[in-house]
């Protein structure tokens, strides 16, 4: 092998390590997100406190990247799946604005991090692809954990603890339809879209919704608010852009423990023992299914490259 081949595996490491580190900083901005979420919705409507996160994230997005990109930014070959993806997040961040009223911010990650796995069970059943025995086993141990932090029929259990999985229907929308547009559609216009589709959606119920401040310094925790979320989805691009998502899947599940610490600081909440358990083996069955992913990935690209027998 010669020089150039040689070193082809160690230009990609930093690469790879810049992906990791640009993915724990995003899922740290998304814990804060949440917490933040949940300090602010006991003295902020929840249509309110959700316009003023979509409205910053789309001003931003757009000062930073229109001077550097210019209108053709805008242009999409879809712009009917955009406006359905803008829809889906709107959704899915409404019943996440809803489910933290409601629960700790540790044990609503948690549930949230089913989504990947939930994605498997899909492709099983809507789009016909074969999924192996152990991928299975890793889904249902996911669904275990989420039961065991919802706990029905528990006397601590009660109708608010099923927003969470509302919120985990519409992602994994969500992800399915970004996973479609994202082989033709640039990442940076679909984050356009998002933001001003989600900003104009929620508009509409801002007349209903929009009260006087009882003080100054809710503006900020708003601010703090779409600083977050901006940051992470930029960060969470940035990361993607460097490395597979089969190398930074597993990465995302540090967001729990950002949110453990994000629940422990602002509420002094410390999660019990079962809903620990619950959470461990959410963490670890998606961590496994995404190294699966990535070993398949592996095999798959060995076997193309084999030279063909004679």
């Amino acid at each position: 092998m010669g020089a150039a081949g040689r070193s082809h595996p160690v230009s990609r490491t930093p690469s790879a390590l810049a992906g990791i580190a640009l993915v724990i900083a995003a899922v740290a901005c998304f814990a804060t997100l949440d917490t933040t979420t949940k300090f602010v919705s006991a003295s902020v409507p929840l249509l309110m406190a959700l316009w003023f996160r979509y409205f910053f994230q789309a001003v931003a997005t757009t000062a930073v990247v229109l001077p550097l990109r210019g209108l053709s930014v805008l242009r999409t070959a879809h712009p009917k799946f955009q406006c359905l993806r803008g829809l889906l997040l709107l959704l899915s961040s409404l019943f996440a604005f809803l489910s933290l009223k409601y629960m700790p911010v540790a044990e609503f990650t948690a549930i949230g991090a089913i989504v990947p796995l939930l994605i498997t069970l899909l492709a099983a059943t809507a789009l016909g692809e074969k999924v192996s025995a152990l991928r299975w086993s890793l889904v249902i141990g996911g669904f275990v954990g989420t039961l065991i932090i919802i706990r029905p029929g528990g006397e601590d259990f009660n109708w608010t603890l099923l927003l969470p999985l509302a919120m985990v229907a519409t992602n994994t929308g969500f992800q399915v339809l970004t996973s479609k547009l994202a082989k033709t559609e640039d990442p940076i216009t679909m984050h356009l879209y998002t933001g001003w589709v989600g900003t104009l959606l929620a508009a509409l119920a801002l007349p209903f919704a929009w009260v006087s401040l009882p003080a100054w310094s809710l503006w900020g925790w708003l601010l703090l608010m779409g600083v977050a979320a901006t940051v992470g989805h930029f960060m969470l691009i940035l990361g993607y852009m460097r490395a597979p998502a089969a190398t930074l899947t597993p990465y995302l599940y540090a967001q729990i423990a950002f949110a453990m610490v994000g629940g422990w600081i602002a509420f002094s909440h410390v999660p019990d023992g079962w809903s620990l358990l619950g959470m461990l083996m959410i963490a670890i069955c998606g961590a496994l299914g995404a190294w699966l992913t990535a070993r398949e990935s592996r095999a798959l690209k060995e076997f193309r490259i084999l030279p063909a027998e004679s």
